[in-house]
């Protein structure tokens, strides 16, 4: 008779059990996104500090999430504002060994200020999470 008993314990918890397994798996995917979009945004300024003698950066933004609000994916998205004397082509030839500029998920732009934004767009390690619905 305890045998009985524990297996329909055992059979009535499962699906709670599976759902706690199904939410630390999206909980452990979001934290893993996060520090992925961390260390793509730490890794471009360092990138940009490196390459370009006289740059001043104005400032660091980076984003986690569905950036395009188009379909069910997780983005990494790094933004950098930054001034330099050099002009954006010498930028991106500068850049290009560690970017491909495509003028859609990476690229360099002039702001109205007259400092240069760049822009990359990378597809997060856990990209079909709850993050991006």
């Amino acid at each position: 008779m305890k045998w009985l008993k524990r297996f329909g314990i055992t059979f009535l918890s499962l699906p709670i059990i599976l759902m706690a397994i199904f939410v630390l798996y999206e909980i452990l995917g979001m934290c893993v996104n996060h520090i992925a979009t961390q260390k793509q945004t730490h890794t471009l300024q360092m990138n940009l500090e490196n390459e370009i003698s006289d740059i001043e950066i104005i400032s660091v933004y980076s984003e986690t999430g569905n950036t395009s609000g188009t379909g069910n994916h997780v983005d990494c998205l790094s933004s950098i504002i930054f001034s330099t004397k050099m002009h954006e082509n010498e930028i991106e030839d500068c850049m290009s060994k560690y970017y491909v500029f495509d003028e859609w998920n990476c690229y360099v732009d002039q702001t109205d200020d007259g400092d240069y934004k760049i822009y990359l767009n990378t597809s997060a390690p856990f990209a079909d999470n709850i993050e991006g619905h």
